[in-house]
């Protein structure tokens, strides 16, 4: 099994999340895109860090061999999911009293 087959099916619930409640909030997309770009570059830092040190290792044959730095693109999944999840499930408490 491959990091994206994992991925995609929590990638998947959180993109439908997002979209059916994207509309409580109006700048939920500005939201949105400022949180992931901002989870972007600090995985990519933090990760990239974490591979050189050799904290952490992933297997060739599960990856889809694309990589920023050191960094395989699948490990930025879990940042588009926080980025999509958070708000979705955020704006389904209502807005504060």
């Amino acid at each position: 099994m491959t990091y994206l087959l994992i991925s995609l099916p929590f990638l998947i619930l959180a993109l439908i999340l997002w979209v059916l409640h994207r509309n409580a909030v109006p700048r939920q997309l500005a939201v949105t895109a400022i949180v992931g770009a901002v989870l972007l570059v600090l995985t990519a830092i933090f990760d990239n860090l974490m591979i050189w040190a050799e904290l952490v290792g992933y297997g060739d044959a599960q990856r889809l061999g694309i990589q920023v730095g050191l960094v395989p693109i699948e490990d930025f999944f879990y940042a588009i999911f926080v980025a999509l999840i958070i708000p979705a499930l955020w704006t389904r408490k209502g807005p504060p009293q």
